[in-house]
Parts: structure tokens; sequence; C-alpha cells
């Protein structure tokens, strides 16, 4: 959905957009992400009226605090977390109102983000290899097809002794299809070898008996490099996320939001 998302709209989104990919990743992921960031809180300021929201967050905070001074009083307790509650529904229906607003357009722009931005591109004269993941079929035998200019590094056929089957390829700029004959059925995928920032979906899900998806191993961007977080390595959106997230909280703070 995303992806075919982005598709349709890259004729508006790519002139914009496409002059960030000649920086490094992570700065491309961050200015991106800033940019969001501004946008969404700009709306969130037009779209809500913020003296309602000061208003209802001051009396959810001095609703919090007296049902602390009420644990000892059950039924007082729930009057006050009944009106508690009624604020914050008040709250969140107000912020819900620039949510709708920017659903779409950020949908967008993470199709575009998950379209340029998530693997690298396969160059040509690099080895690269392709995957298919099988439901069933052990003891069959698969053979990729493939156009002249690929070359085939691995047997072309092999019989499957597991779930998972991949061949080496290698091949010089182009687009092209690539087939996997099973027995009677055949299934392809395509794959762009080229020296832009571009590629082709790396994975292509199936809803076939026996094969479950056909993959292109594009290796994946990692915008932070080597660092990790808590022995996890960010990809693009985790590094979008987390960018995000410290935008969203500075311009808020900034514009003095509720």
């Amino acid at each position: 959905m995303l992806q075919s998302l982005g598709n349709a709209l890259n004729f508006i989104l790519d002139p914009v957009l496409n002059p960030l990919l000649k920086l490094n990743p992570f700065w491309a992921i961050i200015i991106i992400s800033f940019i969001i960031a501004l946008v969404m809180t700009l709306v969130y300021k037009w779209a809500t009226d913020q003296s309602l929201m000061h208003r209802l967050k001051t009396e959810l905070k001095e609703l919090q605090k007296e049902m602390k001074t009420l644990r000892q009083d059950p039924k007082a307790m729930m009057k006050v977390q009944k009106q508690a509650m009624e604020t914050n529904m008040k709250y969140m229906t107000q912020s819900f109102k620039p949510t709708i607003i920017t659903f779409i357009p950020i949908i967008i722009i993470f199709s575009w983000l998950a379209a340029n931005l998530a693997y690298y591109p396969i160059m040509p004269g690099e080895d690269f290899s392709t995957t298919l993941e099988l439901k069933e079929g052990f003891g069959q035998e698969i053979t990729i097809i493939t156009p002249e200019e690929i070359e085939i590094l691995s047997d072309a056929t092999q019989k499957v002794n597991s779930n998972i089957v991949s061949w080496k390829l290698n091949g010089p700029a182009g687009k092209y299809l690539l087939e996997y004959k099973i027995a009677d059925k055949v299934y392809d995928k395509s794959v762009l070898i080229t020296t832009e920032n571009e590629y082709e979906p790396a994975d292509k899900l199936l809803k076939d008996d026996l094969v479950k998806s056909i993959k292109i191993d594009n290796k994946p961007i990692k915008p932070l490099g080597d660092i990790k977080l808590f022995g996890w390595k960010p990809g693009w959106l985790g590094t979008y996320i987390l960018a995000s997230l410290v935008f969203s909280l500075a311009l808020r703070k900034l514009f003095k939001l509720a």
C-alpha cells in the first residue's frame, strides 16, 4: 500500500526530495525528520485551540494530584477519576484533529523514504544474491532463469533442502526480470542494477501455496553506521522515529504548545 501510494505521487515528491539523496543517508533522514516535525507542529498549533488545550492540561494535572490524596476514600476517588477521564477525552479529541490532517501526507512521505532510503543500490559488476522463501516443496528442484546479461555465479538449478534457496548473481547496469521455475510454475522478480540511488522493492510477498516470498538482497542502509543503541542498529525507520521524537519535543517546547 505504501509503495503504491508513493509511486502514484513520485512526480510531486521526486523533484522536491531527490536532491537529498545526494547527501549521506543520515543527514537526508535528519533533514526530512526535522521538516516533517516542523510541519506537524505548525499544523498542531493551527488546528487546535491552544487556550483550551492548556486549560485542559492544567485541569488534568490538578485532578491527578487530587486523586493521590483520595486513596483512602474510594468513592470520592472514583468521582474525581471520572472527571479526569472526561477532561482527558476532551484533550484527546482536540489532539486528534491535526492527526487526521497530517495522516495521509505522512504515509506518502514514508512510502518515499521506504522506496529511496531503505537500501543501498546494487552497483554494476557487484555480486548480489536473490532468495526464495518457501512454505513447502522439499526435494523439488528450482531453476533460476536470467537474461543473458546476468551471470549466475552459483548452480542455476538447486534442490530444495530447506525453506530458503539462494543464488549469487552479477551483471551490468539495467533493469532485469528474474524467473524462478519450480515444476510447472514460474515466478518472477525484477531487479535494478544502477549507480544511482535507486532500487526495486527488495521483497515480493506472494499468496501462494509453495513460495512465501522472493527477495533481492540489497544491503540495508544503517544511517548511524556502526553505532548501536542498546545493541540495536536502527535502519531508516528507526532513525526517523528517534530524530522526529527529539525534534517534535523541542519544537513543541519552543512554540509553547500544550
